[in-house]
């Protein structure tokens, strides 16, 4: 393993020959009560519009695209996902009208994956309440963030 030859100040990491500050596991837990509270909100979001959670970020992935289309392989790992998984996962969005299969003008064996108007609107709609309710728990991620980074700095 490489040294680290970042100035110590820029480093986030934590000493693992001392025990660790009791704030860490404040820090800590405030992330994920954060990161449960806005997940517990997305889903709940993303029930009302009958999308799942892989659904929606199937489709902020395919949207990120350089193109506005991503190749199949490209989406199974930006999904974490095995190639049939991301075949079956693009069927139920071209199924539900939100996806769109484009044959590959480079290579006559492969599809894109691009969105549908409807695929597009309910994204965006989407990404809206997202970011609502982002913000609702930006106070305590944020907080919890500034508390980790400050007892990494510290020592």
């Amino acid at each position: 393993m490489r040294p680290d030859k970042r100035p110590r100040s820029q480093r986030r990491e934590f000493d693992v020959t001392e025990p660790l500050d009791p704030d860490v596991y404040h820090g800590l837990a405030g992330v994920r009560l954060a990161m449960r509270r806005f997940l517990s909100f997305s889903e709940a979001a993303l029930s009302e519009v009958g999308v799942t959670s892989q659904q929606y970020q199937a489709l902020l992935v395919i949207k990120i695209a350089a193109s506005g289309s991503i190749m199949m392989r490209e989406l199974a790992e930006q999904m974490l996902l095995q190639p049939n998984g991301a075949v079956q996962l693009v069927n139920r969005l071209e199924a539900a009208g939100l996806a769109i299969r484009i044959p590959s003008p480079e290579d006559k064996r492969s599809v894109l994956i691009g969105l549908t108007e409807l695929g597009e609107e309910l994204l965006e709609r989407l990404a809206r309440i997202h970011l609502k309710g982002m913000f609702e728990n930006e106070k305590l991620l944020v907080e919890s963030l500034r508390r980790l980074r400050r007892l990494s700095r510290s020592d």
